[in-house]
This record gives structure tokens, C-alpha cells and sequence, in this order.
């Protein structure tokens, strides 16, 4: 990077400083920094030492530094902060100790030249030394041995957890001789295959589709929890604790505080006894210093040669005395209580530790004024000249002044823009100025002076040294707001859903030709010496069924949307089912034929055909202050494509919460009105009316477009003038709640409607907007598409575009769950104002709403609460809305009202009271909420003490919490979907006919419907069977887990044709080793199966030595080619004419010779097919 270093070795002091700043103790001064420039600064001072730590005040200061330092130097890491206080929660993800541990594991492979970046408190905690971290990794690597035993204990001690199947980060399973590991440092999980106790093989697996992607020489598992415990720690812990739990309940006692003293002592004996049986405590960590009494904090993590830089060293101070001082009134509170040991309080260390540490070690400071010497050692100070540069705010003519007169007095410039693309466009317009730019990728060039070259790179803020006359221009300022560069995401994404529906025993299932009974298991029966897996199924009046596990495609697990009704038995062989079946098919067949119809005619008539995109179209997206995301283009793409063929568009956008899929719409509403099309945008709520409406009009401000409101905060006298003009068409785009359906509504020419948050119109709105017009193009944007929707997709009556790739910048939410306990309401609430933010805390009950919202002014008595609910008068709610989004209220008490869409990026931390009320994409959406800046935000779902969870609320807490990754909000659907089925999938008469045969069942029927109205007759439906004597079942050595064997054998028998079955092998033999004879046979069956099928055989059954083959009464075959057929057979082939049957029996060469069945059979079906007509 000579380029940026060239300068700073022009500055006068700069020899001195390097001289000084090599020095092993004391503090090293430089004052007159400035934001961008202090990175560029520690990175010019950066080449003197093998490691670097950049310290800053707060997270906010740390990520801008980060993202500062990484335009010059791409080996940097961000340390997040570990929250203390919050870390007493039952449920937090593991993203904070993901992003620690790449940390600890980037310090302990590259031993030189890295640069960790962390916030002060970052350095606050007490940690287990770093050797001990590197003595409990697990190295392996190919052709070493492993003990399985030995790993697994390992493994939980590390603080993985053991399920049945990997899908997250920190966890392991092992089957047989595989054993799969997610570890916390790595993108995808790993697959190790043992060959006895040697390692055969090692390879990384795609979590989501669980095949591999590459095998690898060896790995390094690193621990997931911070906290490892071995056998003699475990035992010395749970000894100090419980020593001192005595010691305190005493003393409790002793002041007559029983209350606190049986809560102390009850907590200890939990903690001791989940240690003590090997469970790893989430939170465990808060226990740190009875189980290692000789701690350090991260300082002690970088070698003793590494250089610590301090930016701004007097806040610096300030924030660790107030951390300090939150985490001392916090803890004593809670000692006061008895929820917390002494030993506890002691895990953050205190400022003056802190600050002693840092004076032994050699420190730069870099801050903009000099700072107060109080407590650092200060050795030597400097300062440098550093000016910032002015914004231009697109003023593109202002810039080329600049540039022409810092040109002539000899400065050299840089410019700097995130995308490459943008880069050599800018050259060229500064070339069109007569300015010699150019563009370069090459970062050793040493500029001339009165040079001016553009490179691709995101720097925050540009800065200018005047004496050395050199200056940096960002692309911030000259746009203004801030460009945010995205990471490319991996190519590979495997299936997206699985099979869901795992069977557990005890379900309900639907058996299409028996009904409903109730799923108890396999079970194996053994026959003629052949062993296959029956499934076993209760119905009505005790009596069973067995089905084989070959045929599980004839079965779904039973979804209604009722999850609390206990549905109705069928008995075997009633007549019930067969009646159910046919009132629901009718039912079906009228649906799908309104269905149908109302999608025929949009398919039919065509719609309006939109020109190509214009100039104006271009600069208009050019104006978008972010850089999309790939996943947006595609969507942007696909929708002008819609707009552009002649049928009328009906897309559906699903993205997460914030994840732009505002701007597809904008974009596509801008390309409409520029066809002289009215466009109508219709939204949920009036506050985010009024959101939308000044977003339109923000980016459309350059544009002669007129955009309207519609929504009753607009008085009648406006909402008048609105309709006139709308029917003069002089409106061009308006936005509104349901107020735009009305009768009084005209409009002179609409050309698109965008309805935004579908999820929260019901059923009698969204048929108004489809009887609104036939031929008007549709574009549905949503972050949890309701399931019903989601079904419609899926089964292919509209289009849909996913939106799943984070915008940068955008923090994960960590989401805790936890009981409600008012310590934790306070300090989440404390530490959310402390940084200037806001609180949501949303409540669901309107009649107490007013006293939770006392009793929360009660414990943060500085902070201004309000309160909100929909039953409050218009105006009212209103006024609160603005008064929370202009700050002037810190906690919003209210009901679910804002989980429609708000969008306040200052509102960084959302409770959630009694969370297990609520519904899953409920919880989804309100926590979309939060989280809209770069802050990392909190969200805590609390519920009540000694409240069994429902068994469904439960589910729910828990995938909220598996999603914390971005972009999941389609995940959550589907899960959603699993945990209360479908609804009604049209409308409310729906509901009863789906809860009658099951969701599957239902959607099966629907989707045959459909065919039918479309005119595509379906073929005439027949079932295949097979019956080999060949033992064809999963062994449990093979696959243990019930799950995951329900599952596979599921998919065997869906398989349709040769490459499925050599794909199924291939994933078998991936994901659980070779498979055995068995499991070989059931494979093979299931192929002969799919086969068969297509030669219309109906039965293929063995009789002794011989195999019968019976094809279905309407079967398309080549009658006069039967002779040929058997002529090839000679006499091992006879056909019966009238039970359409071929009769197969292959001869013996030799009495000794077995004959394998299977294979003759595959071979003769082969030969079927060829004399089969298509």
C-alpha cells in the first residue's frame, strides 16, 4: 500500500515517532487525529510490530474503526464484547462466542501480523488463559486413530451439544462410525468417517442439504463455550460453590432473610448438579473463578512484543468507569437478592486494573485533542496536521473545483469508491472535465504530485494532510449518505426445505385408503426368513395396520390448524373415510375451479406490456443509496420481466425485515409511472403510510412525480382533492391503508398494485384488491409470507422471489429468552438508553397496559415512558407514534400494533412480555423491529416464572432462537407452517374440510384439482406393489435415530427413476457409510418400483420360484409385440389373457444355482417397457 504510505513518510515527526513508539512501556501521545484518519495513521505505524490491538471507547467506535482499518488491510478481526449482565439468561445463540473464538483461533494460528479490533469492555472481562484454550483443542487429521469414546466426552465438555442431526454451529452428532461436527469457527460443519478406530476420511458437509462438499488433510476443532471444564476443575468448582453458597444462606439467615437464603442455596445446588452430571451450563461462564482461580483479560491474549492502540484515551476511561459503575449497582442488587454468589460479582475487572495494565505495556494513544494526563503515563507527545474534507452532497462541480486547485498546488489525490464499476465511472466523468484521473488496482504505485487516482475500497470518511499535501476522498463524501459494499455469499446452496414433518411417535397421521390413526413405531416382522420394517399404525377400536415401510409415500403426518383439537379415530374398513374423502374432494374440485378460473384469466387476458427501461430509470437507481444485494437484483430483474412480457404480473417478494424489498417496489412503481400508469401502494397501518409516503417521496424528490397519501390523518378536505385528481390522473402514485379499496376510489388509468406486510390482510381484503382489476399487475411484498400464501407458491400459482442475503452492516439480533424478573427489565432498559437508543416493550393486554407502563417508569425513574394500543383515539396514538419517533419517548410500552412495520433505527432493544403467547411469525416480525442500524440489538423474549411452557410455545421460543442468523424469515414460515399447519388455505369454509383429511392430503387433492380445471387430465391413478422375498429394511446399526430413519425411508420410496436412485446411494453412502445388503435391497426395490410403474404393472409378486406380473386393465401397451416378448423367454415366460398377467419363471442351469429375483425381475420389466406405448 505505498500509495497511502508515501505520505506519512513525508511527515516531519514521523522518524521520532517510530523511534519512541518501540519503546516497551508508558504511553505514546499523537494528538490532531481525525475519524477516518486515525486508521490510516495506527496502519502507517502498523508495519513496526507483529501484532496490533486497536482499542476504542465503545462498540460503535470499534466497528467504524474496524471498517476503517480494513481498507488497508484485510487481516483484521473484530473482538465483540461479551454482555455480562445479560448472560444469566436460560437461552442466548452462540453468535457472540462464534465471532470470539475466530478471534482465539486467528491469535493462535497466524502468531504474526494480525490486528484485532475491540471495544473496552472487550477487555473488561476475566477470561481462562489462552494456553489452556490450546490444550484442549482437538487436532485430527487422515489415517490418525481416534478413540469414538474419548471425543464424545470431549466433545460435551467443550460445550458442544449432541443432537441427532447437525444443523447449527456448535453442535455434534455421531451415527455408526461417522461423526459430524459443527464447529464455532467454520462456515460449513465436518464429516469424520472412521474405518474401525482410524480415521478413513475427513470432509466438510453442507448443513442444509447434509451431502459433502470437499475432503480435507486434517482439522482443528476448536471449543464452544468459553468455559471448558475438565474432570479435577469440575470437582474444585463445585466444591468453592458450594462452600460459599453456605456461607452466604447463613448469613442471610442470620439477618432473617429465609427468602434470599433458599434462593441462594437452591440456585448452587442447580449449578452443582448440572455440572456435576456433565451438562455444559449456558452461562456457565459467570462461575469463571471458582473453577480457575488464576484469570486474565484479553490483553494477555496478544504476545508481549504487540502494540496496544488507545483512540481517545480520555473516553476510553470515561466508558469503563460507567461500565464499571452499571455492572457494580447491577450485581449488588442482585447479591442484595440472593440470585448471585460473591464470587460472581467479581467478573469484570476494574478501571484502574485496566489502566495500570495498558501503562506497563508500550501504548499508542491517537485522539484529536490532547488528552488530560489523570491516569495514563504519558512518555512523549506529537501532533500531526490532519483536515477533513468537505461533502459535497452530490455537487458534482464543487468537487471538480477542488480537485482542479489542489491539481495545481501539487497535492496528490486518491479516490476511493466501493464498487469498481462506479470507480472507472467517475474516472471518466473527471476525464469529461478535462482532469487527469485514472483508474488503478495496483496499491504499490507512489503518486506524482498532481496526480488523481480512483481505487476500489471503502474508507468511512476522507481526510487531507495539508503540509504533505496529500488528500483521500471517500464516495461519502461526495454522495453524502454512506454506500454500504456487500460480501459476496457462497455459490452453494443446497435443497432449501426439507422434509419437515418429522414423526415422532404418538402423531396423527392420514393413510390415503384408511384414514386417521395414530403413528407408534416401527417395528421389524419377520416372514418366510425375510425381515422387513413395518410401520405400525392405531386406528379406531384397537386395531392396527401395518404398512411397509417401502409404501410410506401412501402416508402424511396429519397438520390442522387446530393444534389443540383432538381429531376423530377412523376405524379399518369403515365406511367414514371414504365419505370424508369425497365431501372434501368436491369441496376441493369448487375451489380449484374459482381458483382456477381467477387465474386463468390473468394467465388468458393479457396485460398491459411496459416499454424497456428508460434513461431516466437508470439514473433514478442509480440515486439508491446502498449497494443491492444480489438476491434484490434478481428479484428487480424478475419483476421488470413481469412488466414487460404480456401477462399480468402476480409476484410475491419475500425478504427479511429491512432486507430492501421497499426499494423493488419503488423501482418498479417508478418504470410504471413512467407509462403514464397510476400505481397504488397499499399498506397495513397509517403510521407506516406515512413511513412508506415519505420514503416515496424522498426518493423521488428529483422527479416530476406525484405521490399521495390516503389514510385517515389526511383531513377530508385533502382526501378529497386526492380522489379528484386521482380520477384526472393527475396522481401518479398513492399510498394508503385499506381506505384505497373503497367504493368512492376511481382512478383514470392503474397500472400496478403493491401491497405491502401481506400478512396482515385478511381474506375479504385481499379478494377486494383481486376483484379491484383482473389486469392489473400485482406486486405482494412480505417478511413472513402466511403460510397460505406460501402454499399457493409453492404449488406454483403465483411467482416468488426470495430475499435472503443481509444488507451489510446490518448486526444479528441476540435474542435471549428468560424469565421475567424485574433486575433484568431495568438493566436491559438502562443499557439501551445509556447508549442513546430506544425501548420497545411490547405488552399485549389493553386493559393493564397503563400500569406495566407505571411499573416500568417505577424502575427507571429518569426515563420518559409512553404507552400505545390500537383501541386509543387516532389522533392520540398519533402523537405518541411521533413523539417515539422523534425521541422524545425512550420506552414505548405497547401492543403488538408495532409489529406492522415500523421502521425506527434508533430503537436497538425489544422485550417481549409472555412471549409464549404469542404466534411464531408474530415473534418473527416484532423482533424484525429492532435491529435496523449497525448497533448489535438486544431482543428478550421474557415469560413467566413456574409457567410450564406449552409444548407449542416452546417450539416456537426455541426456533426463533435457531434463526438468529439473518434472512430467515422464510425459514420461520415454513416452520410455522409445521407447528399449526396451513389454515385455510381460501377462504373460511376451507378450514373444515382441511382439518378433516389433513393438510398433505388436502394439498395433494387441491393440486390434482387444479390439474383437472386446468383441463390436464390426470392420468388414471394406480398403486404399484411389490413383493419380494428379499430382506429390504434400515438396520439400526445403520441409522439409529427414529427421525432421520422415517425420514429416509420416506424418500426411498419417492424415488422416480435411475439417477434419483444412484443419487440416494451417493447421499446414504456421504452420510452414514456404506450402506449394507439391506438397506442395498430396499433401494433396489424401490427403483424396480418406479419402473414398473411406468410399464403400468400393478403387482409384481413372488410365488415360490416364480415371479407374477399383473399390468393395469387400461394398460398402453403394444399388443402385437407381446409374442416377440415371449418368444425372447422361450418357455420361461407364459402370458394369461384374462387376468393380464405375465407368469415368469427363469430355469435353473444346475440344481446348485441361486437364482437373485430381483435382478430377473428388473430385467424383465426393462424388456416391458420397450413394448410399452408413450
Amino acid at each position: 500500500m505505498k500509495t497511502f504510505l508515501r505520505p506519512l513518510q513525508n511527515l516531519a515527526e514521523m522518524e521520532e515517532i517510530q523511534k519512541q513508539a518501540k519503546k516497551n512501556c508508558g504511553i505514546l501521545e499523537i494528538s490532531g487525529c481525525m475519524e477516518s484518519q486515525k486508521a490510516h495513521f495506527i496502519y502507517g505505524l502498523s508495519g513496526l510490530f507483529p501484532s496490533h490491538l486497536i482499542l476504542a471507547e465503545d462498540e460503535k467506535a470499534a466497528k467504524e474503526l474496524y471498517e476503517d482499518y480494513r481498507f488497508y488491510d484485510k487481516n483484521v478481526y473484530y473482538y465483540p464484547a461479551k454482555d455480562l449482565l445479560f448472560f444469566q439468561a436460560d437461552i442466548h445463540g452462540n453468535l457472540l462466542i462464534r465471532q470470539r473464538m475466530c478471534v482465539i483461533k486467528a491469535l493462535l494460528e497466524q502468531k504474526e501480523d494480525i490486528t484485532v479490533v475491540t471495544s473496552i469492555d472487550g477487555c473488561m472481562d476475566y477470561l481462562q488463559p489462552l494456553d489452556k484454550i490450546e490444550k484442549q483443542l482437538l487436532h485430527f487429521r487422515n489415517d490418525s486413530t481416534l478413540d469414538m469414546d474419548k471425543l464424545k466426552d470431549a466433545l460435551v465438555h467443550m460445550g458442544y451439544e449432541r443432537v441427532g442431526q447437525v444443523e447449527m454451529p456448535g453442535q455434534f452428532s455421531v451415527r455408526g462410525g461417522i461423526v459430524d461436527i459443527y464447529s464455532l469457527t467454520e462456515e460449513n460443519p465436518w464429516r469424520i468417517e472412521l474405518w474401525g478406530d482410524e480415521i478413513d476420511s475427513i470432509r466438510s458437509f453442507d448443513a442444509e442439504s447434509q451431502r459433502s462438499i470437499e475432503n480435507l488433510e486434517e482439522i482443528t476443532i476448536y471449543p464452544a463455550s468459553e468455559l471448558i471444564l475438565t474432570e479435577d476443575t469440575i470437582a474444585r468448582g463445585v466444591k468453592a460453590i458450594k462452600k460459599e453458597a453456605k456461607a452466604q444462606s447463613t448469613k442471610f439467615r442470620d439477618k432473617m432473610m429465609t427468602e434470599e437464603a433458599a434462593r441462594i442455596r437452591h440456585a448452587a445446588e442447580e449449578i452443582c448438579d448440572q455440572i456435576g452430571e456433565g451438562e455444559i451450563l449456558q452461562g456457565a461462564e459467570q462461575y469463571l473463578h471458582y473453577f480457575y482461580p488464576e484469570t486474565v483479560s484479553f490483553l494477555e491474549y496478544l504476545p508481549e512484543n504487540s502494540r496496544i492502540f488507545l483512540d481517545e484515551p480520555n473516553r476510553i476511561i470515561e466508558c469503563a468507569d460507567a461500565l464499571e459503575a452499571e455492572f457494580q449497582e447491577s450485581v449488588s442488587h442482585r447479591l442484595e437478592k440472593g440470585y448471585l454468589l460473591p464470587g460472581q460479582a467479581k467478573l469484570m475487572c476494574s478501571t484502574a486494573e485496566l489502566v495500570a495494565k495498558l501503562n506497563r505495556r508500550g501504548c499508542v494513544a491517537v485522539s484529536l485533542m490532547e488528552p488530560q494526563k489523570g491516569e495514563w503515563n504519558i512518555r512523549d507527545e506529537f501532533s500531526v496536521t490532519v483536515k477533513s474534507v468537505n461533502s459535497y452532497n452530490n455537487q458534482f462541480p464543487l468537487l471538480v473545483k477542488d480537485l482542479k486547485s489542489w491539481k495545481k498546488a501539487g497535492y496528490r489525490i486518491v479516490l476511493a469508491s466501493p464498487s469498481r464499476t462506479r470507480a472507472q465511472h467517475l474516472a471518466e466523468d473527471l476525464q469529461n472535465e478535462e482532469i487527469p484521473a485514472f483508474y488503478s488496482e495496483n496499491e504499490e504505485r507512489v503518486l506524482k504530485p498532481g496526480e488523481v487516482m480512483l481505487i476500489h475500497g471503502a474508507a468511512r470518511r476522507g481526510f487531507e494532510y495539508p503540509m504533505q499535501k496529500f488528500v483521500l476522498i471517500t464516495e461519502t463524501d461526495i454522495f453524502g449518505k454512506e454506500k454500504k459494499k456487500n460480501r459476496k455469499k457462497s455459490e452453494y446452496s443446497g435443497q432449501k426445505i426439507q422434509n419437515f414433518a418429522d414423526l415422532s411417535i404418538g402423531d396423527y397421521v392420514v393413510h390415503e385408503s384408511h384414514g386417521l390413526g395414530i403413528y407408534r413405531g416401527i417395528e421389524k416382522i419377520e416372514m418366510d426368513c425375510v425381515t422387513r420394517d413395518y410401520m405400525k399404525i392405531e386406528y379406531a377400536g384397537g386395531s392396527n395396520l401395518y404398512v411397509l415401510a417401502t409404501q410410506l409415500d401412501t402416508l402424511q403426518k396429519y397438520a390442522s390448524g387446530e393444534a389443540a383439537k383432538v381429531p376423530k379415530l377412523n376405524k379399518i374398513g369403515g365406511q367414514e373415510w371414504n365419505k370424508t374423502k369425497t365431501r372434501v374432494r368436491h369441496a376441493v374440485k369448487n375451489i380449484a375451479q374459482d381458483l382456477v378460473k381467477l387465474y386463468a384469466e390473468r394467465q388468458a387476458s393479457s396485460g398491459y406490456q411496459f416499454g424497456k427501461d428508460t434513461i431516466w430509470q437508470k439514473e433514478f437507481e442509480e440515486l439508491f443509496p446502498f449497494e443491492e444485494t444480489d438476491d434484490q437484483l434478481a428479484a428487480i430483474e424478475a419483476t421488470k420481466a413481469d412488466m414487460e412480457s404480456k401477462k399480468i404480473m402476480d409476484r410475491l417478494i419475500c425478504g427479511d425485515v429491512g432486507y430492501g424489498k421497499t426499494e423493488v417496489a419503488i423501482r418498479a412503481a417508478f418504470k410504471a409511472v413512467q407509462e403514464s400508469k397510476q400505481v397504488v401502494y397499499l399498506v397495513p397501518t397509517t403510521i407506516l403510510a406515512q413511513q412508506h409516503y415519505n420514503t416515496f417521496v424522498e426518493r423521488m424528490k428529483d422527479f416530476p412525480v406525484r405521490v399521495d397519501l390516503l389514510c385517515r390523518f389526511r383531513t377530508p378536505a385533502e382526501q378529497k382533492k386526492t380522489l379528484e385528481d386521482l380520477k384526472k390522473g393527475l396522481v401518479d402514485i398513492v399510498i394508503g391503508t385499506h381506505r384505497v379499496l373503497s367504493k368512492d376510489v376511481k382512478f383514470k388509468d392503474l397500472g400496478l398494485l403493491i401491497v405491502d406486510e401481506e400478512q396482515r390482510f385478511g381474506v375479504t381484503h385481499k379478494e377486494k384488491i383481486k376483484q379491484l382489476q383482473k389486469n392489473v399487475d400485482v406486486l405482494t411484498l412480505t417478511a413472513t409470507p402466511i403460510p397460505r400464501t406460501m402454499h399457493m407458491s409453492l404449488i406454483g400459482i403465483r411467482d416468488m422471489s426470495v430475499l435472503e442475503e443481509a444488507p451489510q452492516d446490518r448486526q444479528p439480533i441476540q435474542t435471549f429468552v428468560c424469565e421475567y424478573n424485574e433486575e433484568m427489565v431495568r438493566e436491559a432498559i438502562n443499557r439501551e438508553l445509556a447508549r442513546g437508543g430506544q425501548v420497545y416493550y411490547v405488552y399485549n393486554r389493553v386493559q393493564s397496559i397503563a400500569d406495566m407502563a407505571n411499573t416500568i417508569q417505577k424502575l427507571v425513574p429518569d426515563a420518559n415512558v409512553g404507552f400505545a394500543h390500537g383501541q386509543m383515539k387516532e389522533r392520540e396514538l398519533e402523537k405518541i407514534m411521533y413523539g417515539f419517533i422523534n425521541g422524545e419517548i425512550d420506552v414505548l410500552v405497547s401492543t403488538t400494533i408495532i409489529e406492522t412495520g415500523l421502521d425506527i433505527s434508533n430503537v436497538n432493544t425489544m422485550i417481549i412480555h409472555d412471549s409464549d403467547q404469542m404466534g411464531l411469525s408474530q415473534l418473527y416480525q416484532l423482533r424484525g423491529r429492532v435491529g435496523r442500524s449497525n448497533r448489535t440489538s438486544y431482543a428478550f423474549l421474557m415469560y413467566r416464572r413456574n409457567k410450564m411452557l406449552k409444548e407449542v410455545a416452546e417450539k416456537r421460543l426455541h426456533a426463533i432462537r435457531e434463526f438468529t442468523e439473518m434472512g430467515s424469515g422464510f425459514k420461520i414460515a415454513m416452520r410455522d407452517l409445521e407447528i399449526r399447519g396451513a389454515g385455510n388455505l381460501l377462504g373460511a369454509e376451507q378450514s373444515g374440510h382441511m382439518e378433516s383429511v389433513g393438510y398433505d392430503l388436502y394439498c395433494k387433492m387441491l393440486a390434482e384439482a387444479v390439474q383437472e380445471a386446468k383441463g390436464i387430465a390426470p392420468a388414471e391413478a394406480f398403486e404399484t406393489t411389490i413383493d419380494l422375498n428379499v430382506s429390504a429394511y434400515i438396520p439400526d446399526s445403520y441409522i439409529s435415530n427414529e427421525a432421520l430413519k422415517l425420514d429416509t425411508y420416506k424418500r426411498i420410496a419417492a424415488i422416480e427413476n435411475k439417477e434419483e436412485y444412484e443419487d440416494m446411494t451417493e447421499e446414504l453412502t456421504d452420510r452414514f457409510g456404506e450402506p449394507p445388503k439391506n438397506v442395498q435391497n430396499l433401494l433396489a426395490v424401490a427403483e424396480l418400483k418406479a419402473l414398473a410403474h411406468c410399464a403400468y404393472v400393478t403387482e409384481l409378486k413372488q410365488m415360490g420360484d416364480s415371479v407374477r406380473v399383473t399390468l393395469q386393465q387400461h394398460a398402453k401397451i403394444d399388443v402385437a409385440r407381446i409374442p416377440e416378448l415371449l418368444q425372447k423367454y422361450r418357455d420361461e415366460l407364459k402370458f394369461q389373457m384374462e387376468s393380464l398377467a405375465f407368469v415368469y419363471t427363469p430355469r435353473r442351469r444346475n440344481s446348485k444355482e441361486k437364482i437373485d429375483l430381483l435382478e430377473k425381475s428388473h430385467a424383465l420389466v426393462e424388456d416391458l417397457l420397450q413394448i410399452t406405448q408413450e
